[in-house]
């Protein structure tokens, strides 16, 4: 198994001559108010055209891209994916965007509930709970192959399923955790909120650890940061790593587009 990060949360996973993909983005329009810069790195895949599948933790704009997918996909391959969000034009207002772009017909996308398993060609594909800090619904995915597994949890916030999640799949060669913490203040979600909207690096250690991942891949930083609406958090990779010495984790912080292997 060889990983690749694309650029915020995105990951590509090669594996026996074939490509997954886990939160691939290329239009970076919806996100131009918070880029760092708008230069900022979301690397394409390296072999357009021939991915054997995609997985989508969810369906805000900063992780999902019907676009990108079709161009990266070949024919026919699956896009799994968390249920649609529902309720009040205010309670979509977060995914409207990426849902828009999913026009019937156009990508094999199907819909997991949570702890679903799927196979596509060497890739072992399994759903397991994530927890938005928006409400939406999300996923972390378990991906296994060529003898390693690794979990991806989107921009999940820490919640009681690690357990669970360790008891079904652990342990993991590498978990990839979001590690920005933001604090939001959106106009359709009011009162503002002065509680963090991911994961702490604290908290991705402690989940890292709860799971037994033997190293701990930061993603969803650095490149979005908005003092109004969207503020990161100080320091995330170093404090996440300061964190992860406590249990003796490893921790690869992998700029876009570099190639790696776990174990």
């Amino acid at each position: 198994m060889r990983l690749r990060r694309l650029g915020w949360a995105g990951v590509e996973i090669e594996c026996d001559d074939e490509i997954l993909l886990i939160d691939y983005v290329q239009d970076t329009a919806p996100m131009a108010a918070f880029l760092r810069s708008p230069d900022e790195p979301f690397p394409p895949m390296s072999r357009p055209g021939g991915a054997a599948a995609a997985l989508m933790t969810h369906l805000h704009a900063d992780h999902a891209d019907a676009g990108a997918l079709a161009a990266a996909l070949r024919e026919g391959a699956p896009v799994f994916r968390p249920a649609p969000a529902t309720g009040t034009e205010d309670d979509v207002a977060l995914t409207s965007i990426g849902e828009a772009k999913f026009i019937p017909g156009t990508l094999a996308t199907e819909v997991l509930d949570v702890w679903e398993e799927r196979e596509v060609g060497p890739f072992r594909v399994s759903s397991a709970p994530a927890v938005d800090g928006f409400g939406d619904p999300q996923h972390s995915w378990i991906v296994e192959c060529g003898g390693r597994r690794i979990i991806h949890c989107g921009d999940s916030l820490f919640h009681g399923s690690w357990w669970r999640i360790a008891h079904r799949f652990g342990p993991f060669d590498a978990a990839f955790l979001p590690v920005n913490a933001p604090v939001c203040e959106w106009p359709h979600l009011q009162p503002p909120s002065p509680i963090e909207a991911t994961m702490t690096p604290e908290e991705a250690a402690v989940a890292a650890n709860i799971v037994r991942a033997k190293e701990v891949v930061p993603i969803h930083y650095g490149s979005l940061n908005n003092a109004k609406l969207y503020a990161e958090t100080a320091h995330p990779v170093e404090r996440l790593r300061d964190k992860a010495r406590e249990f003796g984790l490893r921790v690869e912080a992998r700029d876009p587009g570099e190639w790696f292997e776990v174990g």
